[in-house]
């Protein structure tokens, strides 16, 4: 595999409180990575701005804000989000159906409508934080986590978004039920030697890569190591193998 692939694949998680420590990991990776990640705790801090200061480096970027609420709610934000210009938003897939219908339709709408094209619009299955014992037990829930991932991808396929954010562990699952035109991106890559820490569904990028995943998210492994440029091409180096 060409690693100018790989990395148009590789997405890093800016997991971080403020612009000055994105722009920080931005400005190292840029170009060694196709996007950033930009979860709650960034997005909070510094609003939709931080997307075109991401863009204007070049780079993807992927809104992780997990959106899950009412159908209404939802497309009226996702209109708003779309028209900034994000590469990847998501929902939460437990929302169900009419929600993810919405959200897909107000994407394109809010794109359209500020001369941008449309962003990919996934939805997040079950939190790689979660194993089955979490789900069941602690949530009471009857279904695996596998047979939930399963299921939720299915239903974001005929709501019609165009994937599912998964663990590593699930995605030939949900290629099987959902086809390769449908897109997984997989956070909970952990790299061989690193701690699981939160992690309870996870792979090494490489195995995650050979089992289909379309985007890797990756965050702790790159963004907290003493070198993030040294962590990341050596991920980088891991999936393009000898």
């Amino acid at each position: 595999m060409q690693q100018e692939e790989i990395r148009r694949r590789l997405y890093v998680a800016l997991d971080v409180p403020d612009w000055p420590a994105a722009r920080r990991l931005v400005e190292l990776l840029a170009g060694r990575a196709g996007g950033f990640k930009v979860g709650l705790e960034l997005f909070c801090a510094e609003g939709l701005a931080v997307v075109e200061k991401i863009k204007a480096r070049g780079a993807g970027v992927f809104l992780d804000l997990k959106l899950h609420d009412i159908p209404r709610t939802v497309a009226r934000t996702i209109r708003v989000l779309a028209a900034a210009g994000p590469d990847i938003v998501n929902v939460h897939a437990a929302g169900g159906r009419a929600m993810m219908g919405a959200a897909a339709a107000a994407a394109r709408e809010g794109a359209e409508a500020a001369g941008r094209p449309a962003p990919l619009v996934v939805a997040v299955t079950v939190l790689t934080s979660l194993d089955d014992g979490a789900w069941q037990e602690e949530l009471g829930l009857n279904r695996s986590v596998g047979e939930t991932v399963t299921r939720w991808a299915r239903l974001a396929r005929e709501a019609g978004l165009d994937g599912v954010v998964a663990s590593p562990r699930e995605i030939e699952a949900v290629r099987a039920a959902c086809g390769p035109g449908f897109v997984v991106i997989t956070p909970g890559v952990r790299p061989g030697g690193f701690p699981a820490e939160d992690q309870r569904r996870f792979l090494t990028p490489g195995e995650a890569w050979r089992r289909g995943a379309d985007y890797l998210v990756v965050g702790r492994p790159v963004t907290a190591a003493p070198d993030p440029v040294a962590a990341l091409e050596a991920i980088v180096s891991e999936i393009a193998g000898p």
